[in-house]
């Protein structure tokens, strides 16, 4: 097993991706240094399942590709393989037949569908969290203003009531964006007394 990595001049840079290949083929440290370079990622190769195991139990990989004639003469082997993969995108490639071009076709385009697959869960979780902010802010509003509402308030009740609404309102206001404000089905105006 070798290993071939596209070097960087500050440490404090952010590390490129990783990737292995996993393949008894002769004269695959070539391509994995010529993948490197053209994909800007660290490549490296084992040349048995037992090697792949030690480099996936040191570091993540973003992708995992195993050669498929290796996958179709040891499937459990290849299976333990993908349960130590973590997070890694798993591809097999019959390196008999497809040639450098196509492995850096089909790991450009793992890598793409791996980075979608990400900025989609980023946004999905920030919308989360926001909605869970707008709900909570919407709610504490509410219900401060239904206090306010309530009759005989000691008046330094009634203040703090006031600033908590004054503070949520700064809040929702800087949550929601412009379109957004005044859109709610639930009015949240402050009581008349």
């Amino acid at each position: 097993m070798s290993e071939h990595r596209e070097g960087t001049a500050n440490p404090a840079e952010k590390k490129p991706p990783a990737a292995l290949i996993v393949t008894t083929n002769e004269g695959m440290e070539a391509t994995a240094a010529e993948l490197a370079g053209r994909l800007r990622l660290t490549v490296e190769v084992a040349t048995s399942r037992a090697g792949a195991l030690r480099l996936l139990g040191r570091r993540a990989y973003a992708i995992v590709v195993v050669d498929q004639i290796l996958a179709d003469s040891d499937p459990q082997g290849t299976e333990l393989l993908w349960k130590n993969a973590g997070v890694a995108i798993p591809l097999q490639v019959n390196f008999a037949l497809a040639g450098s071009a196509r492995l850096e076709r089909e790991m450009r385009g793992a890598l793409a569908r791996r980075e979608r697959e990400a900025q989609l869960a980023v946004a999905a979780a920030t919308a989360a969290v926001d909605d869970e902010l707008k709900n909570a802010i919407t709610g504490f509003l509410l219900e401060s203003r239904l206090a306010l509402a309530e009759e005989n308030i000691p008046p330094r009740v009634e203040n703090r009531l006031r600033t908590l609404v004054g503070m949520a309102t700064q809040l929702r206001d800087r949550l929601l964006p412009t379109a957004a404000r005044g859109t709610t089905s639930v009015s949240l105006l402050a009581p008349q007394k």
